[in-house]
């Protein structure tokens, strides 16, 4: 046989097994999407990825417990910023209505 002939046999067994693992390919996708539909995989990989999520904050907040700490203490005291201030006489209102009322400060 030829070079040609020879080169010529092997890139059309070359394309058939190419074409015969495309097909394969193709055959597994289908039969595993009879099994499972695409919104089952969109809520699959969403619960994953909020279970890696969640995971992964608990991890940073057990590494980091000092400074989770201290960011609740300010987010209780500015929600409570009004009774505390109350609580010192002072008017949690008086400083909004100074800023409105002179805007050249």
């Amino acid at each position: 046989m030829s070079d040609r002939r020879i080169r010529m046999l092997e890139d059309k067994y070359m394309r058939d097994s190419a074409r015969a693992l495309v097909e394969a390919d193709i055959e597994h996708l289908k039969s595993d999407f009879a099994h499972k539909g695409l919104g089952e995989r969109a809520i699959e990989r969403v619960r994953e990825g909020a279970t890696d999520l969640y995971e992964e904050a608990a991890d940073m907040a057990g590494d980091n417990k000092g400074a989770l700490a201290a960011l609740i203490a300010a987010i209780v005291v500015w929600f409570a910023r009004n009774p505390i201030m109350e609580l010192f006489g002072r008017d949690p209102n008086e400083g909004d209505d100074a800023a409105t009322e002179n805007p050249e400060r």
